[in-house]
């Protein structure tokens, strides 16, 4: 709980809460820096705490090579700390790209203490569960093998492990298919 969600309390102030803001798709950051921006204007710091944009990293693979990136997880939704009364909501709608508050017929519906834990603070697990790879390659393509002790050999794709970032590929050596382990990163797709 932050210090001024406790001073509030003491005061006997209403307690801030939770909310989804739903938006234009794309505007996320647009639609919290136009918040923060009229909250510091109009001194309303104490009734609107935090404007949040969850984002989520996963690893991408293009062309065998590994990107860390980001994206939004919740598209076209912004959470915010606020205690709503008539002269937050209205700040709140006034700005560009708002369509409004997730809740029942125009009411905004506060969100749970446990589903805002969760993502304001996913555990390592979660994170490591929701690391996307988009593999580069499918069982039965061919590839050129292009470093490694197999360098210039060809062989079909058997098996792709995308969790380790390793495909098992069949290569003809000596006259006989050999399964071999290599990374996404030491083979070349040569089916097109």
């Amino acid at each position: 709980m932050s210090e001024t969600t406790m001073e509030q309390e003491a005061q006997g102030l209403p307690k801030p809460r939770w909310y989804a803001l739903r938006i234009y798709s794309g505007h996320e950051r647009k639609v919290k820096e136009g918040i923060e921006l009229e909250v510091e204007r109009q001194d309303l710091g104490g009734k609107i705490l935090q404007v949040y944009v969850p984002y989520e990293k996963f690893v991408e693979v293009k062309n065998g090579k590994k990107r860390s990136l980001t994206k939004n997880a919740f598209p076209g939704y912004v959470l915010i700390e606020a205690v709503l009364d008539k002269q937050t909501k209205n700040l709140i709608m006034d700005i560009p790209s708002v369509m409004g508050f997730l809740g029942v017929n125009d009411i905004p519906t506060p969100l749970r203490p446990d589903e805002v834990e969760k993502i304001l603070e996913p555990d390592r697990t979660a994170v490591e569960q929701r690391t996307v790879v988009e593999a580069p390659f499918r069982v039965g393509d061919s590839v050129k093998v292009i470093d490694g002790p197999f360098s210039s050999l060809i062989g079909v794709v058997h098996e792709v492990c995308t969790e380790r970032m390793k495909v098992k590929v069949m290569i003809n050596f000596f006259g006989r298919s050999t399964p071999t382990e290599l990374d996404f990163s030491q083979v070349k797709s040569i089916s097109q």
